[in-house]
């Protein structure tokens, strides 16, 4: 049945693709008469919220905080985001700019829609003429490049300042403005004799690791999808290569029978080790509702050898008792000799709306959570989320310390930080890339939705 739906699935990205094919080799028609190539090539002029992002590209924090003055004294600002700690940012963000203007006022509210709802809420309000919402801090690559940027509804803008600190500019710089990036780890209770050495072993016969799953939060269907780019198949098959023959004969049957999938979803060489990977922990994890309740779980002295993938800053939260204790639990790929991908990488990505009522006052926010450590303060002081901004990153280091969190006594909180997470043969974080899972959203991705899922009790 599952041949038969990818078939049917193929064969429709073929006939898409000819189309598409075809109008593109529709014949151009000539430039009228009169019109020269300099005219046919004239860029197009800027209006509206892209005008005002063009030009609000160009400016400093300070001239941003001069126009959001302007603009919104004694309003209201309305934004939405995935991250609850925008109602904690927006005070910070006022009281700097009556730094700079003593009689300025602002009243704000920040709303979370559950349930992945954020994208209908700001599918709505983009049918407004003038918006409710000025902006939105919102995660799911895959679902911001399909719903709201292929769309139009957001827009991106990118602060000159932090532009520097990346060593570009606004109009060099490709892809969405992140605030942060967070990580999901491979996590396991270390109580028992079960033993993670490689990222094989999370999909290994009798393993059940605990997870949120693909319907519950996309970015974790996100996850599994970038594991058939071309980097990160060879990175399971690097850790494979390492395995030894009795572990390889248990995942050799699955690796052939995802063969054929491979070729006709068109992944690179080391594609069947991916789907491998995927169909192995997709039919065996063990479907939580929250990363709070799976942190607590493997916390617990009682969840011998479990395991789990789970955003990292859970840890923080973690209340010590007799038998519960961040001193129960190893972060994989801390471990000596560790091998393989240690989690995941997704992007808290920051927005205007294109009917954003107070454009110049979003610009100046977004500005000051990404280029100020007070702006990014609200998310920084908690280890696992790392600033986009390295002078941000740096100086929130300085300040919390997070790489020395844990100490002697809770090791698993000791956070490596960003440069270590993503380099290869460290922490090996499979980033997000928006682009890439929606390119193969409708392939990869419902080659994973039609894959059986077994929840262990």
């Amino acid at each position: 049945m599952k041949k038969k739906i990818i078939s049917i699935l193929l064969a429709g990205a073929m006939a898409i693709g000819m189309l598409s094919g075809c109008a593109e080799g529709v014949p151009q028609a000539a430039p009228a008469a009169g019109t020269g190539e300099a005219e046919a090539a004239k860029p197009e002029e800027l209006t509206g919220i892209d005008a005002i992002i063009a030009e609000a590209e160009t400016m400093s924090l300070e001239e941003l905080a001069a126009k959001a003055i302007e603009e919104s004294n004694g309003k209201t600002f309305y934004g939405v985001g995935n991250s609850s700690r925008g109602k904690s940012a927006l005070p910070v963000f006022i009281e700097y700019l009556q730094s700079i203007d003593p009689n300025y006022t602002m009243e704000f509210e920040w709303q979370q829609p559950k349930n992945n709802k954020i994208f209908e809420q700001l599918t709505s309000d983009s049918l407004k003429g003038t918006g409710t919402f000025a902006m939105t801090l919102i995660q799911d690559g895959n679902q911001i490049q399909t719903k709201m940027v292929d769309t139009d509804i957001l827009k991106t803008f990118v602060p000159k300042e932090w532009a520097e600190a990346k060593g570009t500019t606004p109009d060099a710089y490709e892809g969405f403005l992140p605030l942060q990036t967070l990580n999901k780890v491979f996590m396991y209770n270390n109580t028992g004799s079960a033993t993670y050495g490689n990222c094989w072993d999370f999909v290994a016969e009798g393993s059940h690791p605990l997870f949120m799953g693909v319907d519950s939060e996309i970015v974790g269907k996100n996850f599994l999808m970038m594991l058939t780019e071309d980097k990160y198949a060879g990175w399971l098959k690097d850790a494979y290569d390492k395995l030894d023959d009795s572990k390889k004969a248990y995942f050799d049957p699955v690796i052939k029978e995802v063969e054929a999938d491979a070729a006709d979803l068109g992944l690179g060489e080391n594609g069947k080790y991916a789907l491998a990977w995927i169909k192995l922990w997709v039919n065996n994890y063990n479907e939580q509702t929250d990363d709070g309740p799976i942190c607590n779980t493997l916390v617990d002295a009682s969840a011998t050898d479990q395991s789990g993938l789970l955003v990292y800053s859970k840890l923080r939260s973690v209340e010590e008792s007799a038998g519960v204790s961040v001193a129960n639990v190893n972060v994989a790929a801390y471990d000596d000799g560790y091998t393989g991908i240690g989690g995941y990488g997704y992007c808290h990505y920051l927005f205007l709306t294109k009917n954003s009522p107070l454009p110049w006052t979003a610009c100046a926010f977004i500005a000051y959570m990404t280029c100020t450590e007070e702006g990014f303060d609200a998310w920084g002081k908690d280890m696992g989320g790392y600033s986009s901004n390295p002078k941000v990153a740096e100086a929130i280091e300085s300040t919390y310390h997070h790489s020395e969190g844990g100490g002697e006594e809770f090791p698993a909180k000791n956070d490596r930080g960003y440069d270590w997470w993503t380099g290869e043969g460290q922490g090996e974080l499979v980033l997000e890339d928006p682009a890439y899972c929606s390119e193969v959203s409708f392939s990869v991705g419902s080659w994973i939705d039609v894959l059986d899922h077994y929840s262990a009790e």
